[in-house]
């Protein structure tokens, strides 16, 4: 059988974090760099008194492109561990943008 190609994510973006530094084209890529960008547009919410709705939106749309290609890949090869893993992303995310746009009483 193959090599099984797996990784927590918290240990590949380490790795991408580091090869950003070192030699920066080597991660240049839309599938790196937007979900990088969009995990920092979290971080800055986090620390806003009130985050504003586009930056939240924009982040989450960022983070699922990757997503989304990751659960497109999981259908493709028939993988339901790999699309399942893209659930709780989407579930909290959806849950996120409601509880933005209830009313506030």
């Amino acid at each position: 059988m193959g090599r099984k190609q797996c990784c927590f994510f918290f240990r590949a973006e380490a790795v991408i974090i580091s090869k950003l530094i070192q030699s920066p084209a080597d991660v240049v890529h839309p599938f790196t760099m937007l979900p990088l960008l969009g995990q920092i547009l979290l971080i800055i919410t986090l620390f806003q008194s009130k985050p504003g709705k586009k930056l939240t939106y924009t982040a989450i749309a960022f983070i699922g492109v990757l997503m989304i290609f990751i659960l497109f890949t999981g259908i493709i090869s028939m993988n339901l561990k790999v699309a399942a893993s893209v659930i709780p992303f989407l579930a909290l995310s959806v849950f996120a943008i409601r509880q933005d746009e209830k009313p506030k009483s």
